[in-house]
């Protein structure tokens, strides 16, 4: 793994944290301490791969990148990046979402739901799960018609999530528009 280091218009792409530390001590305005260079080695070696930034003073630091990265150009040119775990972005439930697919759509939501507690009189959250099947254009219009429809249903303090966490899930099912065709 190597370590791209960026200090203002100073930049280097080192393949291990020697290098690293004799790059930043050569800018001379950095002072590169103990707990400083222990935290960068430790950096190095541990599996994160978020870019590292260190304070040198009030509102100046530094970052360290890890990257696969071989040269400067390279990285520049992104050609190391990391591949994506899923690959595809058909695969991403957020692009899931928008993708325009006309048809049939099951979609499943877990919303907040306030009722009446009858031996109290008093309103509180309930924790509801509502499954519909339903024409849409994509899964988020799924998401659209069925929140829709329970608003109409439920006490209007009842509380939807987003279409884009995890208590929303949809499926298609098929083309609508086929059946049709066929009885015509």
């Amino acid at each position: 793994m190597n370590l791209y280091i960026r200090y203002f218009d100073n930049e280097t792409l080192v393949h291990n944290v020697e290098e690293a530390l004799q790059f930043l001590r050569s800018l001379g305005e950095i002072t590169v301490t103990r707990n400083m260079e222990a935290d960068i080695r430790e950096y190095a070696a541990s599996n994160v791969m978020f870019p590292k930034r260190y304070k040198v003073r009030a509102h100046v630091y530094f970052i360290i990148i890890k990257t696969t990265a071989a040269t400067m150009r390279d990285f520049k040119e992104k050609k190391a990046m990391r591949p994506s775990a899923k690959g595809a972005a058909a695969d991403n439930p957020i692009a899931r979402l928008s993708m325009r697919r006309d048809g049939w759509y099951e979609g499943e939501i877990d919303f907040k739901r306030v009722v009446l507690v009858p031996s109290t009189g008093k309103h509180e959250y309930r924790d509801t799960t509502f499954v519909a099947r339903c024409k849409a254009l994509s899964g988020m219009d799924c998401y659209n018609r069925i929140v829709d429809y329970l608003r109409t249903r439920v006490d209007n303090r009842s509380q939807f999530p987003s279409a884009k966490g995890k208590k929303f899930r949809f499926s298609y099912l098929g083309r609508w528009k086929e059946a049709a065709q066929q009885q015509a």
